[in-house]
């Protein structure tokens, strides 16, 4: 089954078990983002990539240019531990690796939560690439990738037990946007996948063709 229709499955599922209100301040929060200009202003195919130094799950740095030594870097960028959709991806690519690996390249994965939640998110879904910390969502942020959640949609998330206080350790109520980047020797980005709809992830087969 495609990455595709795993979050497919998984959202009509959810669907059907989340309350109609939950689910219209959900769908207005998707909507709300898809009405800015997130995606017309974000980083994307074409433009070059940031530098970035940023702990792994064990608390040790990994630069950009480190990893570009190696060849290309793919970069990911998911929510947190807490998302269904962030695991199913994450363990989607981890399916990849091996092909990811064949064309020289190098797959990390960035997030705002903190290292012991990145370890957990490892642990938990058997990942053997690097999942590196972005405080305060640094690194999206620079990438044109944030948005606060409105106020309603983190009531409704504290109410499902998600505290993003917990895991990312600051109170701003921020995530980024899916986004996955394919980036050359030279910094340069030749493919990219953003979108505000949480519920959609790049597809891994389409990331190995694209390297």
């Amino acid at each position: 089954m495609t990455l595709r229709n795993q979050l497919k499955e998984h959202a009509d599922n959810s669907a059907k078990n989340i309350p109609k209100e939950a689910k219209d301040i959900m769908l207005a929060g998707i909507d709300k983002l898809e009405k800015t200009d997130i995606i017309k202003n974000a980083t994307k195919k074409g433009d070059i990539f940031p530098d970035f130094s940023l702990p792994n799950a064990k608390g040790e740095l990994t630069s950009l240019n480190a990893l570009l030594e190696k060849g290309k870097v793919v970069v990911t960028f998911y929510r947190g531990g807490w998302c269904p959709y962030c695991n199913l991806a994450l363990k989607a690519l981890q399916n990849v690796v091996p092909q990811i690996k064949e064309k020289n390249a190098t797959l990390v994965a960035v997030t705002s939560e903190t290292p012991d939640n990145t370890l957990s998110v490892k642990e938990k879904n058997e990942l053997d690439f690097e999942i590196l910390t972005s405080k305060d969502n640094g690194l999206a942020r620079s990438l044109g990738l944030t948005y606060k959640l409105p106020e309603e949609l983190a009531d409704l998330y504290k109410k499902f037990g998600i505290d993003l206080l917990e895991s990312q350790g600051n109170k701003a109520n921020e995530l980024p946007i899916a986004a996955t980047y394919i980036i050359e020797t030279d910094k340069k980005i030749t493919y990219s996948f953003i979108t505000e709809d949480y519920k959609l992830r790049a597809e891994p087969s389409d990331i190995v063709a694209a390297l």
